[in-house]
């Protein structure tokens, strides 16, 4: 119905937890689609009476409700329980009945017996029969044009939540909703798929995404496909964000993996926010620690020395106001232009002082220079003969851009390109 591979399929029973929403655009409409966890039914998940309640809010919001029941298996007693519950919620109901494609599916006659209609017989995985199951939502809930839905798309901020796993992802999430809107519980992997969720703050708009944790690549693998799947996710979701907060565990300290996790951030070239969490057990200690926490922390991350640090509490809420601020500063950052006549007489300032260094050690003139790319800030310099700077002089080219123009939290790329002489004489046939 999405037309992605967004939620986690797996032949596990409990696999989704989270009330997942994701955009649809069906037919010049467009809607918003909640998938939830299973209500009732087998589940080893210590997590399914959290997974029902979310399930139930979602069922409170929605405006029509899609009953989806198993084919192959027939109806069974929690299929009647789930529809006495719809039912009792006064929402109008559609119920489709899936896997019909397969031979074994021959008790689907059995599911009429719930009384509701329209009936739709599909297949999810092949794509059978959605068509007109889509035809119907759009034609009972009367959605919106789908422009409209493009357009407010293009005006959030996307937001990527990554970290290990139980550092306070989702209680972030909850915290800067101000609603219980992903599960949070103390085990490691309450979270699989990666959540998004809209939020408006200053006339703002962002996207919220929370990610399941990710743990070194060995351990994950060790973790089975549904661990697999959702690390995955969470790289999609780095790689799809404007700005990423890369959380920590105040009371652990920033860990290898902590480090391994923003290389991949920086790498993407999204802009960066160090939050870490669980300040106010680290704080009840020692009320000086800030400072010899930020250095040791900076130490392990030299490559993202741009980036700010926020010491907040995603359970009592201290500081978490300053997150969407910080958060706000460092999207307008990372997509800021400078004027190529500004740019050109602060490059003429500093290698008055500082002239260029090749790799080679040869004599290096910059010629003239210009921002070619925003997200991230992009900058490529014209020599007289270099084609790359020593890393040294790169590192001090970047530090002095950030001084003048700002860029916080955002990574920047700078290229070098030896200018050809104009007047080059043509070669003769």
């Amino acid at each position: 119905m999405t037309g992605s591979r967004r939620a986690i399929v797996a032949p596990v029973a409990g696999t989704t937890r989270d009330s997942l929403a994701r955009p649809v655009v069906w037919q010049g409409s467009s809607f918003e689609l909640f998938d939830t966890g299973g209500l009732y039914g087998a589940s080893q998940d210590p997590l399914h009476a959290l997974v029902v309640e979310q399930g139930r809010r979602a069922i409170t919001d929605a405006d029509l409700l899609v009953m989806l029941v198993d084919g192959r298996e027939g109806l069974v007693s929690g299929d009647e329980r789930i529809a006495r519950e719809l039912r009792e919620s006064g929402r109008p109901i559609l119920l489709a009945i899936n896997k019909t494609d397969d031979k074994r599916a021959q008790n689907s006659m059995d599911f009429y017996r719930l009384g509701f209609e329209p009936v739709f017989e599909v297949s999810a995985e092949h794509g059978h029969g959605v068509a007109e199951l889509l035809d119907e939502i759009v034609k009972r809930i009367g959605a919106e044009p789908p422009h409209e839905l493009a357009a407010e798309a293009n005006r959030e901020v996307r937001v990527a939540i990554v970290g290990r796993p139980n550092v306070g992802k989702s209680s972030l999430v909850n915290r800067l909703l101000r609603a219980q809107r992903v599960l949070v519980s103390d085990m490691p992997g309450t979270t699989r798929d990666a959540i998004d969720v809209p939020l408006t703050w200053h006339r703002r708009r962002f996207r919220i995404v929370d990610t399941a944790g990710m743990r070194r690549p060995g351990r994950v693998a060790s973790g089975g496909k549904v661990e697999m799947v959702s690390v995955s996710l969470a790289k999609e979701a780095i790689a799809d964000a404007d700005v990423v907060l890369l959380m920590i565990d105040a009371s652990e300290g920033p860990a290898d993996q902590d480090a391994a996790i923003g290389g991949e951030v920086d790498r993407a070239g999204r802009g960066i926010v160090i939050v870490v969490n669980k300040w106010d057990l680290v704080k009840a200690r020692d009320t000086n620690v800030a400072k010899g926490f930020d250095d040791e922390l900076r130490r392990k991350m030299r490559f993202l020395d741009y980036a700010p640090i926020l010491h907040i509490s995603a359970l009592t809420g201290e500081r978490a106001s300053k997150v969407l601020e910080t958060i706000d500063k460092v999207a307008a950052a990372r997509a800021a232009r400078v004027p190529t006549p500004a740019l050109n007489k602060f490059v003429e300032s500093i290698t008055a002082t500082n002239p260029p260094v090749s790799p080679g050690s040869r004599h290096v003139r910059i010629l003239y220079a210009a921002q070619i790319g925003t997200a991230p800030p992009s900058f490529v310099f014209f020599t007289n003969v270099a084609t790359t700077f020593h890393f040294s002089y790169e590192r001090f080219l970047v530090n002095q851009l950030r001084e003048k123009f700002g860029f916080v939290g955002s990574p920047i790329r700078i290229q070098v390109r030896r200018r050809k002489a104009r007047n080059a004489p043509r070669q003769k046939n």
